[in-house]
């Protein structure tokens, strides 16, 4: 009787144990989920990686162009490597971006010294100390006679001169910038206007606010209260959190807007009010990559009588216009599918026609997959089309066959439409 007992007892004593056990397990488990739950992933990244200080020149970056604008490391002759530290991409972005900055700086050098452009700043009745932008002119941008040619580059952080800044890093300054597309211009008699439609801002460090209170992350807890914590969450629980709770920290910023050219769109109307329509060319073209050729759209909606008797062609190459989005008259249409050509990212050989999915404008293969390589691709076919439709302009009793092709094409599309 007393062996039964003290089995049973034995029994109990067990199953009180594991329900312990089962318990103290559940409640490391819920206080673990608890924990990744307030950690922030990308905060992780940040953790012990190095000051986010680069170099503030290409020299000291151990970088140069070659002779054949290919970026080269001063030492090694290597191209540029984005993986400087292994499993710091955060840390090698800021890096990568802080060369770009560089590079931005270089190219506006080479638009200057190389290329004979001066900058001119907007707006052009600008308050000395208000936010500026600017754009780049030839000398006779505004008092040649004949012919004008204007570069629209496309969204992001490529400024004035620069098609694509990856390009740039990782091909030569030929694919990257517009320095051939103004230096063949310049060549042929083209005066010649650089637009830069993403500087519309002025960003700088937000001031802190003396007033405001602090969090309570910014204030030191109590030592009863921090040793209850730290007793709470145990030992392993503490180290785990201290080990990611300090990130580097970036200063905030703020963006103060630039008057008349707060956008893309509203920096190209910007250009063509004050610019633009002014100067002496009887004939304007335009070079307008991805959302520049958005932009050349919404300037026709917005100055459609003026666009049609100023410009003469319009070279598209992979625009994300839309004139259905973007509610443009079908007198818009009609008059791009006469003026205009959009040389797309494909496979096919360069300048072989492609269907268009919408009857816009004519469409053709810019010779490459690569969205950001289709301005220089097409750099040939669009002075060459530039040439037929102004020859096409100057004499219309002999129009190009270029002309007279788009003509039959757009017939066809009506009769599709």
């Amino acid at each position: 009787m007393h062996v039964k007992t003290g089995r049973l007892i034995f029994f109990i004593v067990w199953v009180k144990m594991a329900q312990l056990l089962a318990q103290e397990e559940k409640e490391k488990t819920t206080a673990l989920k608890d924990l990744l739950s307030r950690i922030d992933l990308d905060e992780l990244m940040k953790k012990d990686e190095p000051p986010l200080n680069f170099p503030k020149t290409l020299e000291e970056f151990e970088y140069a162009f070659n002779e054949q604008g290919q970026l080269r490391h001063t030492k090694t002759g290597e191209p540029f490597v984005f993986n400087f530290r292994e499993d710091l991409h955060r840390w090698n972005q800021k890096r990568y971006e802080a060369l770009g900055e560089i590079i931005t700086q270089h190219v506006y050098e080479r638009l200057e010294k190389d290329c004979n452009l001066r900058k001119e700043f907007l707006p052009v009745d600008a308050m000395e100390d208000e936010p500026k932008s600017f754009i780049y002119l030839s000398e006779d941008a505004l008092i040649n006679p004949d012919k004008l040619l204007v570069l629209i580059q496309g969204s992001g952080v490529v400024r004035a001169g620069q098609w694509a800044r990856r390009l740039i890093i990782n091909e030569d300054l030929n694919s990257g910038t517009q320095i051939p597309f103004i230096t063949r211009a310049m060549e042929e008699g083209y005066g010649v206007i650089v637009l830069n439609p993403n500087e519309n801002y002025l960003e700088v460090e937000k001031e802190s606010d003396p007033d405001a209170q602090p969090s309570p992350d910014d204030m030191e807890e109590p030592a009863e209260k921090r040793e209850r914590k730290e007793e709470k969450e145990g030992k392993k629980k503490r180290d785990f959190y201290e080990k990611y709770r300090n990130p580097q920290k970036e200063k905030e910023t703020e963006q103060i807007f630039i008057r008349d050219n707060k956008s893309p769109e509203e920096h190209t109307r910007y250009v063509w009010d004050h610019f633009i329509s002014k100067s002496l060319a009887k004939n304007v073209f335009f070079v307008a990559h991805s959302y520049g050729g958005l932009c050349f759209v919404d300037l026709m909606i917005h100055r459609e009588e003026e666009v049609k008797k100023r410009v003469c062609a319009v070279a598209m190459t992979d625009s994300v216009h839309s004139l259905w989005h973007q509610e443009a008259e079908r007198s818009i249409l009609d008059w791009m599918q006469e003026r205009c050509c959009n040389w797309v990212s494909s496979s096919d050989p360069l300048d072989t026609p492609l269907d268009n999915m919408l009857p816009d404008c004519p469409r053709v293969s810019a010779g490459t997959e690569k969205h950001e390589l289709t301005s220089w691709r097409s750099f040939n076919s669009i002075f060459h089309f530039f040439s037929e439709l102004l020859e096409g302009q100057e004499s219309e009793d002999k129009p190009s066959t270029t002309m007279t092709t788009r003509s039959a094409n757009r017939a066809k599309q009506h009769e599709d439409l």
